[in-house]
């Protein structure tokens, strides 16, 4: 119990620093819409902060449960993934409803 506690104050200490910068990245670029002229509001997303917060949610999520290290690692990799993706479709319906 005690080495898990470890594990996931060590893992949240890494991935907080990494994900509290992600929003400053965040910019809104010019892309061309399907009618082919130029549009403010329109982006295309990396899917990087949903990556980072969704590993870190998923090892902690893992940790708490009392997971092992595979099962953080798991975790990790499953909430990462997931977050990814979730940030891409929200970016790409957004997207729909700007005209892009």
């Amino acid at each position: 119990m005690r080495r898990t506690m470890i594990f996931s104050a060590v893992i949240a200490a890494v991935t907080m620093p990494v994900a509290v910068p992600a929003p400053a990245l965040a910019r809104h670029e010019t892309y061309t819409g399907r009618d082919g002229r130029y549009h403010y509001r329109c982006k295309r997303s990396s899917g990087r902060t949903g990556l980072l917060a969704g590993a870190g949610g998923g090892g902690l999520g893992a940790a708490a449960l009392g997971a092992g290290p595979i099962g953080i690692a798991a975790g990790v990799i499953g909430g990462g993934l997931l977050g990814r993706h979730l940030d891409k479709k929200h970016d790409a319906a957004q997207n729909r409803r700007n005209g892009c």
